[in-house]
């Protein structure tokens, strides 16, 4: 079993500053997650023994130590085993795709012989573009080709800084699919860079959430997106994502039935309707509301049972922030102060959570 990795760094920049001290899973992906200038990318370089903290810096990757700058240890860049992803694919323009894996292939000697080719480029679906120079791929395709040239290192980590950002909307929901096949088939820890929140939803395991360079919250993807003290940057759009079961689908209706622990919910019906397996859902708090009693009578047909655990104010004076256990699920719930008062809701309340909309992630 990994001992995860361990993060702790302290830059000091004119203007800004990063502190962060982090304790991350040895597997699976984790998302830094936050506005543009919180200090994601810096945060990913450090990691990377590509920014050298003045401040000091520590860095340990499932129990090998890459840097302790108290005991003057810094392994260097290219002599850490770790696979880059930047924002831009820069693949060698005289190499076709085969070459450019078999670059990645040359870098992995003396770590094994890494993962075959073939069997990378079947997983990001290039392995028909592999005799196709970089000027003829697109930019969905080159960016895979990146990711794979990465994954050919054997890389002991897998760093990606905002892989889709250049990318236009069809491009990235182009590609979004092959890393989440990564994400099932690879055991590689990933540490993902993002401000974008279907990103974060259809990949992360475990988020950090980073504001003016300091790490505001840290744990498991649905428990941190369910905390109610995170400031007013992050609850505006405060929602939770559950994983669910497809269950069924409804053809005469168009509806997709999901079960997750706390119940059942409806979705538009998934294409194609033979599908089958898990699911990511996002319910944002501003769908959710609450009553005291199961509705009859009501076009809304996602009605769960609940209990009231904690509220929080939000931004916005008349409003509040309801956190709710849905059978071990965690959901937030925004509703007026007034209505908080009225309902007499306090912990421990049981009550039926309305949901307006679902929205199914990929």
């Amino acid at each position: 079993m990994s001992d995860g990795i361990v993060a702790r760094f302290s830059i000091d920049y004119p203007g800004f500053s990063l502190g962060v001290d982090l304790r991350l899973p040895g597997s699976g992906v984790t998302a830094l997650f936050g506005p543009s200038g919180s200090g994601k990318t810096t945060c990913l370089r450090a990691i990377a023994g590509l920014e050298r903290p003045r401040g000091g810096g520590y860095l340990s990757v499932n129990s090998e130590v890459w840097q302790d700058d108290a005991k003057r240890l810094f392994v260097p860049t290219h002599r850490r085993p770790l696979g880059y992803v930047f924002q831009e694919p820069s693949l060698f323009p005289h190499l076709s795709v085969r070459g450019n894996l078999e670059y990645g292939l040359k870098r992995a000697a003396g770590a094994g012989e890494g993962d075959g080719l073939e069997r990378t480029a079947e997983i990001l679906g290039i392995a028909a573009l592999l005799d196709r120079g970089p000027e003829k791929l697109s930019g969905g395709e080159r960016q895979r080709v990146a990711i794979a040239r990465a994954l050919l290192t054997r890389p002991r980590l897998l760093l990606l800084d905002e892989p889709l950002a250049s990318l236009d909307l069809r491009r990235r929901h182009e590609i979004l699919p092959y890393l989440e096949r990564l994400h099932d088939e690879l055991e590689i820890p990933s540490i993902y860079v993002s401000h974008m929140p279907d990103e974060v939803a259809r990949l992360a395991d475990h988020l950090v959430l980073l504001d003016k360079g300091s790490v505001i919250a840290s744990g498991p993807l649905q428990e941190t997106l369910a905390r109610l003290d995170l400031p007013a940057a992050f609850t505006d759009d405060a929602g939770v994502f559950i994983e669910a079961r497809i269950a069924g689908h409804d053809q005469a209706d168009e509806l997709t039935r999901l079960d997750f622990a706390g119940g059942t919910i409806y979705v538009p019906r998934r294409r194609p309707p033979t599908s089958a397996g898990r699911v990511r859902c996002r319910i944002e708090a501003r769908d959710v509301s609450l009553t005291l009693q199961k509705q009859a009578g009501t076009s809304i047909l996602n009605l769960i049972p609940a209990v009231v655990v904690d509220m929080a104010p939000t931004e916005h004076a008349a409003q509040v922030l309801v956190r709710l256990d849905a059978g071990g699920t965690p959901l937030l719930a925004r509703i007026t102060q007034r209505s908080w008062k009225t309902l007499g809701l306090e912990p421990g309340s049981r009550v039926w959570a309305q949901v307006k909309t679902v929205v199914l992630i990929g």
